[in-house]
């Protein structure tokens, strides 16, 4: 797994303190930046995530680029809906020979690896099968509408590629470009940094957290799940019952 920060909102801290500093003055915007010293706009941040006031944290957005996961990882991703997302297309990119994830647990025990690899060895190679006798089926459709074989074939391969994916599993491993606003990060940190959440999401989003953290450490210091934003699990008898461990972990987190 891989995440990188490609981009974020330049000066993300001292836009959101104007932003929020807006709100209640009457002076002009210009006159409201230059009294933002480093000293009073990370007060104004802490005091603002300290109440929750988060509206104005949607003038700041960061892009990150996110490789080395799997289908089922993202999947889970683009269910954030106020986000953009630029994903690798199974439609366009042959998938011929290509890369998984392999769950830690099934990893870890070896009955249960042999089976797994086994099984996708047989897709890998169903999936090339498939490829090339729909490549074959759609080129002579294409050379019979009078197209030249370099064309048909070159188009027929895309067209292949589209039903040919319809086996793929969701180990598959996949790429994502995901922009989101501050507001959106910390609906996503509150979901998806939780214990409860699957592995992989929960890697990546602990990740994202701590490369913003880097950038804007006064904007998410109180990010993270909802036993550290809030100070309480929501999950009731569905907790995993490790609050101070948690919280000692995005502790350790925001001071590095």
């Amino acid at each position: 797994m891989k995440v990188k920060l490609l981009s974020h909102t330049p000066d993300p801290e001292r836009l959101v303190a104007t932003a929020a500093k807006l709100c209640y003055s009457s002076s002009d915007i210009e006159s409201l930046r230059d009294g933002l010293t480093d000293e009073k706009t990370e007060s104004f941040i802490d005091m603002l995530a300290s109440i929750g006031h988060e509206s104005v944290m949607e003038h700041v957005s960061f892009t990150f680029g996110i490789e080395g996961v799997s289908r089922a990882c993202t999947h889970q991703l683009v269910r954030h809906r106020i986000a953009s997302y630029s994903q690798k297309s199974q439609r366009y990119v042959n998938e011929n020979g290509f890369e998984f994830i392999t769950p830690p647990a099934i990893e870890e025990l070896p009955e249960a690896k042999s089976e797994y690899d086994r099984v996708i060895a047989e897709i890998t190679d169903s999936y090339a099968k498939i490829a090339e006798l729909l490549t074959e089926k759609h080129t002579k459709e294409l050379i019979a509408q009078r197209l030249d074989e370099k064309t048909a074939r070159s188009k027929a391969s895309k067209l292949a590629n589209e039903d040919a994916r319809f086996i793929l599993p969701n180990a598959c491993e996949t790429k994502i470009v995901v922009t989101m606003n501050v507001r959106s990060l910390f609906n996503f940190f509150h979901h998806r940094c939780c214990n409860r959440a699957q592995w992989e999401i929960r890697a990546v989003a602990n990740e994202m957290l701590r490369q913003c953290l880097e950038v804007a450490p006064h904007i998410f210091s109180h990010a993270g799940p909802s036993c550290v934003s809030s100070g309480k699990c929501p999950e009731g008898k569905m907790t995993c019952g490790r609050i101070n461990e948690v919280k000692e972990y995005f502790s350790s987190l925001k001071k590095n």
